[in-house]
């Protein structure tokens, strides 16, 4: 039986990755480098990842991010592991991690150590900080969010409040793939690898660089966005009958006509003093108000087909369990069957792409702890011999 991985036919058929990786931020940028067809190789300890046992939030972050990979268990902290692992390193063209300041270097697996013997390895290291005066700060999504201003930005004024996922991480990422897509190409003009850093402060001071601009722009600081003056004047959640939440929005004046014709208010559309975006914002409270109380009457079965039919902006409330049974996630092929690693079947989220008509979708099952162990070593042994 051939030790060559099957044709998957797809962009990155051919590139070899290899990830020392855990939690999150590491592991989606080797998930994103597998959905696009690399043959991603994830070393663990004896005993596995930890992450595959961790309880509470983070019960689902090991099967979330660890698709399409196979599963090495080394112990780089022997001489016969830590040798194997070089060798691995030296027949992929990625390498990834994402361990805390200093402990690659320790293990003599950090860039400066490896590119001196194989300078055409590509190596991404995900870390909290870039360099500079917080590189050696340990870091975690959290700590990033209020670093960076997007707690401050989420929260009510005195109260700032995290996203409610891992922004930082999985951004962190995305931003170490598209790293090695951008090193694969300069590769190929000079046959030489580099180092990528991504890292979470940075990728969370981008999401908050509008705010800052605005701030350039206006010389004030923007206030927190339950705080914020709304450009629109319809642009809210609203409680509807049996306390059922609907976002609505109407973003133009005709919009604003629409939905007065859709919620049967002809007084507030015909309301010269409501003509226009402007003098609505300015009496937006009053407004909101007039319309809440419209809308307590109506229920969100029947709402919903009137704004669809409408063309109008509107959103339920949706909990991540709700999403396990949308519609548009079924039927559109970005919610698909995964077997787990304990021969069950659970849903992955596919990466939102849409490439040649196609989804990225689940090759492998999730790997067990060390699965592929003895398919790995062995074709490794085979091309040493070579």
């Amino acid at each position: 039986m051939s030790n060559q991985p099957a044709s998957t036919g797809l962009p990155l058929e051919g590139l070899r990755v290899v990830e020392f990786t855990h939690m999150v931020m590491g592991p989606t940028c080797g998930m994103i480098l597998a959905d696009l067809g690399a043959e991603v190789v994830k070393i663990e300890p004896p005993g596995g990842d930890k992450t595959r046992n961790l309880p509470g939030l983070g019960i689902g972050f090991f099967r979330s991010f660890n698709r399409n990979k196979k599963s090495v268990v080394l112990d780089i902290n022997t001489a016969e592991g830590h040798a194997t692992a070089l060798e691995l390193i030296g027949q992929c063209d990625v390498m990834l991690e994402n361990f805390r300041p200093g402990l690659m270097a320790k293990l003599g697996l950090d860039y400066a150590s490896l590119s001196a013997r194989y300078p055409h390895l590509i190596y991404v290291s995900h870390k909290g900080f870039l360099p500079g005066p917080y590189e050696k700060r340990l870091a975690l999504d959290e700590v990033v969010q209020n670093m960076a201003g997007l707690t401050y930005m989420t929260g009510p004024k005195g109260r700032p409040l995290r996203a409610g996922t891992s922004v930082n991480d999985i951004m962190g990422g995305m931003f170490g793939a598209i790293g090695v897509l951008a090193a694969l190409q300069e590769r190929h003009r000079t046959g030489k690898g580099q180092e990528i850093q991504s890292a979470l402060f940075e990728n969370c001071v981008l999401l908050a660089s509008q705010h800052m601009q605005q701030f350039l722009m206006t010389n004030e600081p923007a206030p927190p966005m339950p705080s914020r003056v709304s450009a629109w004047s319809v642009y809210d959640v609203f409680t509807l009958a049996d306390e059922e939440q609907l976002f609505i929005g109407a973003v133009s004046d005709k919009q604003f006509q629409t939905l007065c014709r859709v919620i049967d208010r002809p007084d507030l559309a015909d309301d010269p003093a409501l003509a226009t975006n402007a003098q609505r914002v300015a009496v937006r409270p009053q407004l909101l108000a007039q319309l809440g109380e419209t809308l307590g009457h109506h229920h969100v079965a029947d709402l919903v087909p009137a704004l669809e039919a409408a063309g109008l902006p509107y959103a339920p409330i949706v909990r991540p369990d709700q999403l396990v049974n949308d519609p548009h996630l079924i039927e559109s092929g970005g919610l698909v069957d995964m077997p787990t690693d304990d021969g069950r079947t659970t849903k992955a989220v596919l990466l939102p792409l849409l490439m040649g008509e196609r989804r990225l979708g689940v090759r492998h099952a999730l790997p067990k702890v060390g699965e592929h162990t003895e398919e790995i070593l062995a074709r490794l042994a085979n091309e040493t011999a070579r």
